[in-house]
């Protein structure tokens, strides 16, 4: 069994090592920046770590399958960043800031292709359960991102909307990295459900936590503007939770802070005042803590011994409890 601290090292270092070059050149440069750019890489370490938990051979047939996870990731940020406008993306221009909207484009369409490739790598008796899984995640968070996009035009959202959109936007490619190490390392299908369910449930929390960082982070460590969200009229977590907990005339205020323009740190200091009010900060620290809760007890009837389950909770614990 590999330490996360090996995995990660693994992780690193095969994406540094991958086959990047092509012509034209200014279609492949922004892949190479893209992953140079570092990040988490939440999806292949998980893969990667619960593959480990049964299996010690990390060779190439499971790593880039992994790693197609990390590709396929920065594909959809590649995209994203052209749909929100953002113009830093972990303290460096975005993709479409530094090439243009049609470079980015391409080249993310084309780190979508990389990842299948990568995951074609896998072990035969693998791949097709691995596709079928891979390919119906990736419609997953498509999906997840229209909703995303739908919610924008909306002037309000439930809870219950909101999770299943980030179920499936964040939810399930991380969900797919923990069937995947599962599938590859020969767990039955029933435990492999297991784990699909945890990445789920760790994905939603990870993902409450972003929107928790955005409004409540540092930004030196965060990696991008602190109050973003608020600036976009994003429906956050802590946006949707306020309106569903305000009275009246906290909706009142709240619709008017979300009318402000022209000055942003002004508008953001409202909003945060308003969270403050209605307590926002610590519902959402307990949300965040019920799905942890809820992923780690998903793992019960996986029937991991202590030090696996050391693992898991260790992973689970830096995903989640983080201050970018």
């Amino acid at each position: 069994m590999y330490t996360l601290s090996e995995i990660d090292s693994i992780v690193e270092r095969n994406i540094i090592h991958l086959p990047l070059n092509g012509e034209p050149q200014e279609l492949y440069d922004p892949l190479k920046y893209m992953l140079s750019l570092g990040g988490k890489r939440v999806r292949p370490r998980l893969c990667l770590a619960i593959y480990s938990l049964f299996k010690d051979n990390l060779d190439a047939n499971v790593i880039y399958p992994a790693i197609a996870l990390e590709i396929f990731h920065s594909f959809t940020l590649i995209h994203d960043d052209i749909m929100d406008k953002a113009d830093v993306r972990r303290n460096n221009p975005t993709v479409h800031k530094k090439w243009g909207e049609n470079i980015a484009i391409l080249s993310g369409d084309v780190m979508f292709i990389k990842a299948y490739q990568l995951l074609e790598k896998s072990k035969p008796e693998h791949l097709l359960p691995l596709l079928n899984l891979f390919s119906k995640t990736a419609a997953d968070v498509c999906e997840g991102q229209q909703f995303d996009m739908n919610y924008e035009t909306m002037p309000l959202i439930t809870i219950e909307e909101y999770i299943n959109m980030i179920a499936l936007k964040t939810g399930a490619l991380i969900a797919c990295a923990a069937k995947m190490g599962a599938i590859m390392a020969g767990v039955d299908n029933k435990k492999a459900d297991l784990f699909y369910q945890f990445g789920r449930k760790i994905g939603i929390a990870f993902q409450i936590t972003d929107d928790y960082l955005d409004t409540y982070g540092d930004y030196k460590l965060f990696g991008k503007k602190i109050g973003g969200d608020i600036v976009m009229n994003k429906k956050s977590w802590l946006l949707v939770e306020s309106f569903r907990v305000s009275d009246g005339e906290q909706k009142r205020r709240l619709r008017s802070a979300l009318a402000m323009s022209g000055d942003d740190q002004a508008k953001i200091d409202t909003m945060k005042a308003l969270y403050d009010e209605m307590q926002i900060k610590q519902r959402a620290e307990k949300e965040i803590e019920r799905y942890y809760n809820e992923a780690i007890e998903s793992l019960k009837d996986v029937e991991l011994n202590e030090a696996q389950m050391a693992i898991m909770i260790d992973f689970a614990n830096k995903i989640t409890y983080r201050t970018r």
